[in-house]
Order: C-alpha cells, then structure tokens, then sequence
C-alpha cells in the first residue's frame, strides 16, 4: 500500500494486519429484514433475475452500507450461479429454497466450465458498479460457493440436512464425483478472479456444508478442492486475499486454516470461543455471533458481543455473525449490535 493509500481497515484485517477500530460486516446483511432490499427483490422478478440484473443487484449489495457503520460491501449474488452458468437447471422456490435438476454420472461430462463466465457477466458488471460507488475505505468483498456445498446441490437437488445423496454418490462414483469437482475448482477460480479484475478486495469460500463429513472425507472433499481454488486464484492474481468459511467443521478448523491457504478463517456460532487457539498461530478470525442472539437483543447479545471480542483480542478479528442475519431481525438489534463491538475493543 502506497503511503496516500486510503486505509482499509477490514482489507487490513484479512491480510494479517489487526486494527485498532473492529472491522464489521454481517452475512446476508443485503436481505430481507431491511424493507428497501424487499421493495427491490418484489420489482426483481425471479430471484436470479435480481442476481443477473446488476443495477438492482449493485443497489442492494450497497443498501446496507447505507444504513449502519460497517465496513464492507459483499456482492449481492448466491452459490448457485455457477451450476447455473455451466448449464444445470435451477431455479429458486418461494418457501422451499434452491430446486436443482439433479446431476448425474451421464450428465456431468456436459458441464462446461470454459463458458461460464459469459453467463456470469452480469456479476462481474455487478462488482464494478459497487467498486465505483463504494467508499474509498470500504472493503468490497466477492464470494463463491466451495466445491464441496455446490456439489451437494447439484446431486441432491436441493438443500439437505444430512447431504447424505452427495456423500452416497462421492462414496459410490469416484470418478464422476472428481470430475464434478474439477469442473467446480476450474469455474470458481476463473469466477474469483474476474471479481478481483473487477475490483473486489477480497474474496470468500462459503463451504457452508462442511459438517457431516469424517476426517479423510473432510481432507479429500473441503480442503484439499479449496486449496486448489486458493492455489489457482494467486496464480492469477498473486497474494490474493481470501476468507475462508466451513461451516460445521469444527475438530477439522485447525487443518482447514494450516493447508488450504487461506488468510482468515470464519468461525460458525457452534465454534467455542477457546478453540481458536488451536489455530495456526497469527490466523485471522470471523465471527461469530449466533444470528438468533441478534434476533433476540438485549443484554445477552450485548454480554455474548462483548466476550466474542474480549475472546479475539490476540490475533486479527472481523465481527461479524457465525451464520447469516435471519429476516426476522429487528433493524435496532442490527444497530445497538454495532455500537456495543465498536465499544468493546
């Protein structure tokens, strides 16, 4: 950084730099509990249309920002883009979520992920229309769905508590579930990197089903895909920085944090606030607040708030929830949440 830089404390913190004032955002903070992103998502259309439009998408990512003291845009866009863009059948469900034609054995090799990035321009004008309204200090942040959660959906379908389909098929088509995730890792690194051309700051992996997986399925199927894509991105854009978020994988942080590569690490609600020092030393952390205590207020999100900051004071920390802010989250809970981190460092 060049000594006129503007600072930017978040980007900072994602690249081992721990900063007096808290960096904040909140996942899934363009959402529903705010009413100017439902008066947008009503005019959208379909869900992905809002995803494919980027002056409605753009306006929502920045909504936020707009509204409380945090510190970064994230890209207002979903996982699923990339099954779409090779060419999968998806579609979004109101009350049922994702809806997927399922993938198969034959069907995998039509996959292609040497076009995907023309059906996922739209995003990328997305993220340079928030690059150039965005606060200088603002960190814009772009994101992707890790190998392992894309493929649960494109086998299953749909959303699973168990992903009991994906780890059948893994188990019992080997090669076909490698190819899959071949295809994944190559869409997803060329998807990172037109973010950063378009001008993210940094970017995260949301392995949001990173549980229900033993020690050899975690290594094969969550680190070692999400190693390739961090591998594969710096050789495109060197020192990239990137957040890495496995939900659920709790005894397997330490190994997720120490071989995929990744500069910072998000940490689920369920995480024990003393795990993290069972992290590689200097590892940054975000999180991680539970989305329900937000939604319930008062002093017991104020008291967990404080001690979730009290317990990160050694290494880099970005506040941020353990999962996504739930709809239902009064909008004063969102503020007063704010104020007490600021206050707590």
């Amino acid at each position: 950084m060049t000594a006129d830089a503007v600072n930017k404390p978040l980007l900072e913190t994602v690249l081992g730099r721990r900063q007096e004032r808290l960096p904040i955002w909140i996942m899934r903070q363009a959402g529903r509990y705010l009413p100017e992103y439902r008066e947008v998502r009503a005019r959208a259309g379909t869900f992905l249309d809002l995803c494919y439009t980027p002056e409605l998408a753009a306006e929502v990512t920045l909504q936020p920002l707009r509204r409380f003291d945090l510190d970064a845009a994230i890209l207002f866009s979903d996982i699923l883009v990339i099954p779409d863009a090779l060419g999968q059948s998806v579609r979004f469900e109101a009350g049922e979520g994702p809806i997927l034609e399922p993938v198969t054995v034959e069907t995998i090799p039509g996959l292609d992920p040497s076009r995907a990035l023309e059906k996922l321009s739209p995003v990328i004008e997305t993220v340079r229309r928030v690059r150039t309204s965005l606060a200088p200090d603002k960190t814009l942040i772009g994101f992707c769905g890790s190998p392992w959660t894309v493929a649960t959906y494109m086998i299953g379908g749909r959303g699973s508590p168990d992903q009991a389909a994906a780890r059948l098929f893994a188990l019992r088509q080997p090669a076909a579930f490698a190819r899959l995730i071949d295809i994944l890792v190559e869409a997803s690194i060329a998807y990172l990197g037109a973010q950063f051309r378009a001008g993210a700051d940094v970017v995260q992996l949301f392995e949001s089903w990173a549980l229900n997986l033993d020690e050899v399925a975690f290594r094969d199927w969550v680190i070692e895909p999400n190693r390739r894509i961090v591998e594969g991105l710096r050789q495109a854009i060197p020192d990239a920085p990137v957040i890495g978020f496995p939900r659920g994988a709790a005894g397997n942080l330490p190994a997720y944090a120490a071989r995929t590569g990744v500069n910072l690490l998000g940490l689920d609600f369920a995480t024990p606030l003393a795990f993290a020092g069972n992290l590689p030393p200097g590892i940054g952390v975000q999180g991680n607040l539970d989305p329900l205590r937000l939604l319930a207020g008062g002093e017991q999100m104020e008291v967990r708030t404080r001690a979730i900051v009290a317990a990160f004071r050694d290494r880099p920390h970005i506040f941020n929830l353990g999962h996504g802010i739930l709809p239902e989250t009064p909008i004063a809970h969102v503020e007063r949440l704010i104020e007490v981190a600021r206050g707590a460092l």
